[in-house]
């Protein structure tokens, strides 16, 4: 297929593909979708091998966001039976943080609700770096708290943060059809505050919320062009009680595109598969590796994620292997960009948060408040339109997804009671 071949020499040597070349892998058949998955896979195994890098989130503070993003759990007037807790101790947080280690994570994601921290929280949240640094050498830490004001990025650095999540979640074309209470330049700023400040950028985007493939495509080309070492990839978890509940657009099929496109307008960075991966991938997960490089261990911020020895035993029978703490995540020329970031240190040089909420958007930014991570959510019971109005032609909701009235299969969709927050073990 001449597409894939032109596409991979491109992935091979950096090169940016074009909007078109783009647009037509989310348009190949399910037929071809073996050899779109193994183009770039060829991609995938040029700049990262066959290592997976293994991720954890913390979840800080959940629940009782003032911001209104439509996908988001946490949201302002969500009615999701989500946990809601004020903020961990630096010692609880260590803890729940000590869990992913032990499983495997390099990196531990913070993430918190809200539009943004105040300076009392910044504080708050560099004394927990200092706690789960000291009691897990070599670690990276990633923070996502939402929107940053002046100075709190180079705060988090000297603290000792390796990276910030903030996600780009659609095109700016229809991000006003999401949420209401920030915009989409708001986020895009506080991204340069983190990379200004020398902290590792993680920047991604959350998929199934009635977008079209245009959007899919504007916004992977504004992260290619704001250059985040980390890239998560969210799929909507449609929690009942938000504004996209009934918003079940994306197949497995589907899914391996869209990380393939990914993979091909960002071939040397870290490609993440984050929040909704169970629920959309389901048995087809094993596929994605080859076109990611990263995953989250264990559950997400409100839902629950697939047991972490199952994540690790995949991992083992798809034939990759848990990066070790002692590998750069990224290619030299990345690595050496970020000079003193996190990048050089450990094994990352990118990787970002992840998180999934409501919308299962999950770089770390998956949804915490409308600057938390990733998603956030709509206004009470006010009911809003997917962001692209409509779903893209073969975008229908899948029938196996549905009752036969056509309701959401909410049986798809657990909410986290464990974990931080809770008196039980995490899922780690």
């Amino acid at each position: 297929m001449d597409l894939l071949n032109t596409l991979v020499d491109k992935g091979l040597r950096r090169e940016l593909p074009t909007r078109e070349e783009a647009l037509a892998v989310l348009a190949t058949s399910d037929d071809e979708l073996l050899d779109v998955v193994a183009a770039a896979g060829k991609v995938r195994r040029q700049w990262f091998g066959r290592r997976v890098k293994l991720n954890y989130l913390v979840n800080l503070k959940s629940g009782l966001c003032p911001e209104d993003c439509s996908y988001c759990s946490q949201r302002l007037g969500s009615k999701a039976g989500i946990l809601k807790y004020t903020w961990l101790k630096p010692d609880e947080a260590s803890r729940a943080a000590a869990a992913g280690v032990a499983g495997g994570a390099k990196r531990v994601c913070l993430v918190a609700s809200g539009r943004g921290p105040t300076d009392r929280d910044v504080d708050r949240v560099s004394k927990t770096i200092e706690a789960i640094k000291e009691e897990n050498e070599g670690i990276e830490v990633c923070a996502c708290l939402g929107l940053l004001s002046d100075g709190q990025a180079d705060r988090l650095r000297s603290a000792g943060a390796d990276a910030y999540n903030h996600n780009l979640n659609t095109s700016e074309e229809t991000y006003g059809a999401i949420t209401t209470t920030h915009t989409y330049a708001d986020r895009v700023e506080t991204v340069q505050q983190a990379q200004a400040a020398g902290l590792s950028a993680c920047s991604g985007l959350i998929a199934g919320m009635g977008e079209s493939d245009k959007d899919l495509v504007d916004v992977v080309f504004a992260l290619r062009d704001l250059d985040p070492d980390s890239v998560p990839v969210n799929f909507l978890i449609p929690f009942e009680g938000t504004p996209l509940a009934k918003e079940w657009n994306l197949t497995p099929q589907r899914c391996l595109r869209i990380l393939a496109m990914v993979r091909f307008v960002c071939p040397d960075v870290e490609v993440r598969l984050a929040g909704g991966r169970e629920v959309h991938l389901r048995s087809m997960q094993p596929l994605a590796l080859h076109l990611v490089n990263s995953i989250f261990l264990g559950d997400y911020l409100t839902s629950e994620g697939q047991a972490g020895q199952t994540d690790l035993d995949m991992i083992a029978d798809a034939g990759f292997e848990v990066e070790g703490a002692g590998t750069t995540t990224l290619p030299r020329h990345r690595a050496d960009a970020l000079g003193g970031g996190c990048g050089t240190q450990d094994a990352t040089a990118g990787a970002g948060c992840g998180s999934h909420d409501a919308a299962g958007a999950a770089g770390c930014g998956s949804h915490g408040g409308g600057g938390g991570c990733g998603p956030c959510g709509g206004h009470g019971e006010q009911e809003q339109q997917p962001v692209g109005g409509v779903a893209d032609a073969g975008e229908s909701v899948p029938a196996s997804r549905t009752d036969a009235a056509g309701a959401a299969r909410t049986d798809l969709v657990a909410v986290r009671r464990r974990g931080a927050g809770t008196d039980l073990a995490p899922n780690a």
